[in-house]
């Protein structure tokens, strides 16, 4: 059973990760930063903790981490403003890394950008910014002393999860359903073996738990 904290828990991906640990029987902090989250947070078997990662210091994250075997980072400003990009996707991410190496967490994962997102489209200022970013908390995360997993997510949609997928180090762009990121992302916590790997994703035709035992070690 693993004890597991979630920075960004009341997204659509963080959300359904709430449910499936919880439905599995592993312990879950979601950590949210509206009040009214709460309630629906502890429906989803959840133990709230209401902390901003944008006002939060790394010293009361590593408190609300203090305990988690692993953290999951699936905060973002979903493209909104450079600024607000810049306090949660990037800022966001370096408080949490630090945060959790000062709490004696072992394991960290992140929900990340497929480098392909956007190719082929005119890409404004704002989702440019967003990439660099998104590259930039890669590469802090990489070069911390984390048992570290990048997970690179496709184009989210909101379809129903069909349980299959596509995961490799360097694959196809495409789509995926949030419903199938947190049951990869489920399925790593569960493999600790997948140690220091950045993990692309996409929606495909092999079960998700296959297709992550299959990443090369």
């Amino acid at each position: 059973m693993a004890n597991v904290f979630i920075v960004g828990a009341a997204g659509k991906v963080g959300s359904r990760l709430v449910k499936r640990l919880s439905d599995n029987d592993h312990q879950v902090t979601a950590m949210h930063r509206k009040p009214e989250q709460s309630d629906s947070l502890t429906g989803l078997g959840g133990k709230p903790c209401l902390l901003s990662i944008t006002d939060a210091s790394v010293d009361s994250l590593a408190k609300a981490m203090k305990g988690a075997d692993t953290v999951v980072f699936s905060a973002g400003a979903g493209g909104a403003s450079v600024e607000l990009t810049n306090a949660v996707d990037g800022e966001g991410l370096e408080k949490s890394v630090d945060a959790a190496q000062a709490a004696g967490v072992k394991r960290f994962i992140l929900v990340s950008a497929f480098p392909d997102a956007g190719r082929g489209k005119h890409i404004s200022e704002t989702f440019e910014n967003y990439m660099r970013v998104k590259r930039l908390a890669d590469v802090y995360l990489a070069q911390s002393k984390l048992d570290w997993v990048i997970l690179r997510p496709g184009t989210l949609t909101l379809e129903e999860g069909t349980g299959n997928v596509n995961a490799g180090l360097a694959i196809k762009y495409g789509d995926i359903s949030r419903d199938d990121v947190a049951e990869t992302l489920l399925a790593i916590i569960e493999n600790e073996g997948i140690s220091r790997k950045i993990i692309e994703l996409t929606e495909g035709e092999t079960p998700v738990r296959e297709a992550i035992a299959s990443v090369p070690a």
